[in-house]
């Protein structure tokens, strides 16, 4: 079968590589993406560029993670946190931070350590069964997104109201973490310019 080449940075065809785009700032809440299988090579996808454009990051493919993602917090450093809506229906939901204001997340009195954001790549379907799958992300506590600016998510159909991109919302928990110390205007202005990029190859409308 004839493969077209593929940039090794973004992992897209070269034709349509993103690193252009790139913009880099230096995030202080570590950020780790877990990235389905399914997005890897998703044209539509944000999570490569998300990884790109932050500095403090990693990014991990894959469904099910095995005793990969203990290990990654086993020396306890951090307050660990899912980004992921909390729903009142769901057996987890008391593990769901219920306060999720800068301040408020990052002094509680009890733990001064510092946070390390995890978010899941993924449809929703899939980041439910990705939730099923590693026992451990439902140990998490969640951050749960409100008052968010509209999603500029144009390429991709949202299959929920006020659904974000893997990218926005990131951004978003991360300046809530971060009480608004970084400055992700330069990510979202890739994000930006990707999406727009993207219409170009979508088919004219008639």
């Amino acid at each position: 079968m004839n493969k077209r080449h593929r940039c090794t940075q973004c992992l897209r065809p070269v034709k349509t590589c993103v690193c252009k785009h790139i913009q880099v700032v230096e995030n202080l809440v570590p950020l780790i993406i877990l990235q389905h299988p399914l997005e890897v090579y998703e044209a539509k996808n944000t999570g490569r560029l998300l990884h790109l454009c932050t500095k403090n990051s990693q990014i991990m493919e894959g469904e099910q993670f095995g005793d990969r993602l203990t290990e990654l917090s086993e020396s306890g450093s951090f307050r660990e946190i899912l980004l992921y809506p909390s729903e009142p229906e769901d057996a987890l939901s008391r593990n769901s931070l219920l306060d999720t204001s800068a301040y408020a997340l990052a002094h509680k009195p009890d733990d001064s350590r510092p946070f390390r954001l995890w978010i899941l790549d993924a449809t929703w379907r899939k980041s439910r069964k990705m939730l099923f799958l590693n026992p451990f992300l439902e140990t998490m506590p969640r951050l749960s997104l409100d008052d968010c600016p509209a999603s500029q998510y144009t390429i991709r159909k949202a299959h929920k109201k006020n659904q974000l991109s893997s990218l926005e919302a990131s951004c978003y928990a991360l300046q809530n973490l971060e009480a608004n110390r970084v400055d992700y205007s330069p990510v979202l202005s890739a994000f930006a310019a990707f999406v727009a990029e993207q219409h170009t190859f979508l088919p004219s409308s008639q």
